[in-house]
């Protein structure tokens, strides 16, 4: 195993620093606690409040700031926050109008999420996000996981709340436009996570994993390789047949990258799903492409699709300034 660090025991504490440090003039950190928080909050606003374990970068510490979360918690590498890092971040950035918390169904996220609701003395409410088709039938305790699509939901709720929409409004479109949206991955190679100093799960050099999980879960098969357009086919059909899209329906489309893979695959497999879509009639209104909800190192990426209106357009299209996510400001 080769990493750029100094010791396991402090890879998350040192990155934060780092993180910080690179990006004072939109965050700071708070040390004792260990999440990451706007350095200019708007008065008056619902706080958005998301995290989950380290080794998914920018996911979530990167998505803080103005259009986006308010603040982020992170765990140690695919390792829940704790409950008192989630009710620090929100006593410190609500300012009167409730708490908003964005959770990725996992079992650990889900627990300690609730724990820190149930904890605040402060209206709250929570959006579950659960995106991935790959686990529709799957016997994962907790059901479908929240993977690329947690991205777009923060997005648009960021942009909802910097408008000055209420606590029990955003609960209703963060819902809605969880429902609206599906990922589908697919992994060429296993992630090393520090601690255990091997990889995850074995795969061939001529392997692929259809399905994969942003930690190393398993997928739908372990398949072998083959061409970018064949494996975008079935990501997307995948996708277009859970959230049954039509013949003109819009979308929003991330192809996102694992963390080892470099942005000519991406722009790639992007151009694949695009060719695919438009034959079935579907309109990309949007597209992201990029390294954004990663796995540490894995090889590999993901297609997310969000079903839009131009409510939702607009949402997306609101200025974002973030240290991964920027544009209109």
């Amino acid at each position: 195993m080769k990493k750029l660090m100094n010791d396991v025991d402090s890879i998350l504490t040192e990155a934060l620093d780092g993180f910080a440090s690179a990006h004072g003039d939109i965050v700071k950190l708070d040390s004792e606690y260990q999440y990451v928080c706007r350095r200019e909050l708007t008065p008056g606003k619902v706080a958005l409040i998301s995290g989950g374990g380290s080794g998914h970068e920018p996911l979530h510490t990167g998505f803080v700031g103005h259009g986006m979360l308010d603040a982020a918690c992170p765990g140690q590498v695919f390792t829940s926050p704790t409950p008192n890092q989630m009710l620090a971040a929100a006593e410190s950035t609500h300012s009167g109008n409730g708490v908003l918390f964005i959770v990725k169904n996992y079992s650990g996220d889900m627990m300690n999420f609730q724990m820190a609701a149930d904890m605040l003395d402060i209206e709250n409410a929570t959006v579950t996000i659960n995106d991935d088709v790959a686990v529709e039938n799957s016997t994962h305790t907790t059901g479908r996981r929240g993977v690329g699509g947690t991205l777009i939901v923060e997005k648009i709720l960021g942009a909802a709340s910097e408008q000055g929409e209420s606590l029990a409004e955003l609960k209703m479109l963060g819902d809605s436009t969880n429902n609206a949206t599906a990922s589908m991955g697919v992994a060429l190679t296993s992630c090393i996570v520090p601690a255990a100093g091997k990889p995850t799960f074995e795969i061939g050099p001529k392997e692929m994993e259809m399905g994969v999980g942003i930690h190393g879960e398993p997928g739908r098969r372990r398949v072998e390789l083959t061409s970018a357009d064949e494996i975008a086919s079935e990501l997307t059909a995948a996708i277009v047949n859970d959230l049954s899209l039509k013949t003109d329906q819009q979308v929003i489309m991330l192809v996102n990258g694992f963390g080892g893979t470099p942005l000519l695959e991406l722009y790639l497999m992007a151009n694949s799903a695009t060719k695919i879509l438009k034959a079935r009639g579907i309109r990309i209104a949007r597209y992201l492409v990029g390294s954004y909800v990663t796995s540490l190192e894995m090889a590999g990426c993901s297609i997310t699709l969000t079903a839009v209106d131009d409510k939702l357009l607009k949402l997306w299209d609101a200025p974002v300034h973030t240290a991964a996510l920027r544009w209109g400001r």
